[in-house]
């Protein structure tokens, strides 16, 4: 009688506690989320249709795509991104090789110094710049000191292609760090297969290590273009008073002009193309992928 009331199951109470639904545990993360970026986010598009003459309407977005200054600046904008990304791609990619196959002392120290420059501000870089190539920089000052000449010749700072310069020197980093991840899953013994049977470097490079690079190749691409084309520090520090970007537009109709729809509506547009080709990118990446 004993044993049998021993072995007998043990029944749970009828009404036991159930677990919480797990959609609740996403509520906090959405609540933050929405606070602080879809709420300032819905008040920019809601300022951009309401003209200061009042009501509601698509007035603002009439006169800004009807003026020149919009249409100069995304042109200056899409051009500035395309020649920025190009130029990180061909220099971060020959850069990588390098480092991940290419042995010389401080190699690692390099490739550590690397993540250590992706953590610094836009600006310090651009100033990094001013000093060396800016009118009253290093190389202007030993110019004028070698050739007793009153200035330098090193004037393309203030340029579009002293911008471009800075953007490639600041973002190259975001194209190497995730070609040198690729590249450290790169088996060597398939390189010295194909070394072995007569490959030369670039066939090597081009057959090789290239298909296995290209996810990373075209996630940092597509960074590298997000992170250009709303780029504000770097058009600002160097002075470039001819370089306008939709960035520098949205800035100067809020700042200078006190047109806050007009700047609410380039800040929506430059939102849309970022997020435009943001879901190209993952597109392409799903369909390459498959």
């Amino acid at each position: 009688m004993a044993s049998a009331t021993l072995s007998a199951p043990v029944s749970k109470p009828a009404n036991s506690r159930k677990g919480m639904p797990k959609w609740v545990w996403a509520l906090p993360p959405v609540a933050v989320l929405a606070l602080v970026f879809l709420y300032p986010l819905a008040l920019v598009v809601q300022q951009s249709v309401q003209p200061d003459t009042g009501g509601t309407s698509l007035e603002p977005y009439a006169d800004v795509f009807a003026s020149s200054a919009f249409r100069e600046a995304l042109g200056t904008t899409v051009w500035l991104a395309l020649g920025a990304t190009v130029g990180c791609l061909v220099l971060g990619f020959a850069l990588a090789l390098v480092i991940a196959f290419v042995p010389f002392p401080g190699g690692k120290a390099v490739a550590k110094f690397i993540d250590v420059f992706l953590s610094f501000p836009s600006f310090l870089i651009t100033l990094a710049l001013l000093f060396v190539y800016g009118s009253v920089g290093m190389a202007n000052g030993l110019w004028a000191d070698v050739t007793g000449a009153a200035s330098g010749p090193f004037q393309f700072l203030t340029t579009p292609w002293g911008v471009l310069l800075a953007e490639i020197t600041y973002f190259t980093p975001f194209v190497m760090r995730p070609l040198l991840a690729a590249f450290s899953q790169i088996e060597t013994a398939q390189l010295e297969v194909a070394s072995s049977l007569g490959a030369k470097p670039a066939r090597i490079v081009r057959q090789v290590i290239l298909p296995e690079a290209l996810p990373a190749f075209a996630a940092g691409g597509s960074l590298v273009l997000v992170m250009c084309l709303n780029e504000f520090g770097i058009v600002l520090f160097t002075g470039a008073k001819g370089v306008t970007t939709l960035p520098m537009l949205v800035y100067s109709k809020a700042t200078l002009e006190s047109d806050y729809p007009g700047a609410c509506v380039v800040a929506v547009v430059n939102v849309l193309i970022s997020v435009g080709l943001y879901g190209l990118y993952r597109v392409v990446s799903r369909r390459a992928g498959a």
